[in-house]
């Protein structure tokens, strides 16, 4: 688990690792839910990107999620 700091002006930088594993980039869109007391931060795909992206999932597809995260 990586830690980061909120600064003054309430900005938070993604570690390295972290944005080239998701293959983030600079200008690109994320979009923020909070779910409870949590904050989840999800990269915004290009339309394009995205096509085909649930195949396979159905209305009986079950997503597991931690424990952490629920």
């Amino acid at each position: 688990m990586t830690t980061v700091t909120v600064s003054p002006k309430y900005q938070i930088v993604i570690p390295k690792e972290i944005r080239e594993r998701l293959k983030i980039t600079p200008g690109q869109k994320l979009q923020l839910f909070q779910i409870g007391d949590f904050i989840e931060i999800v990269p915004v795909m290009d339309i394009k990107e995205a096509r085909g992206f649930l195949k396979g999932m159905g209305i009986d597809s079950v997503i597991e999620r931690e424990e952490d995260r629920l």
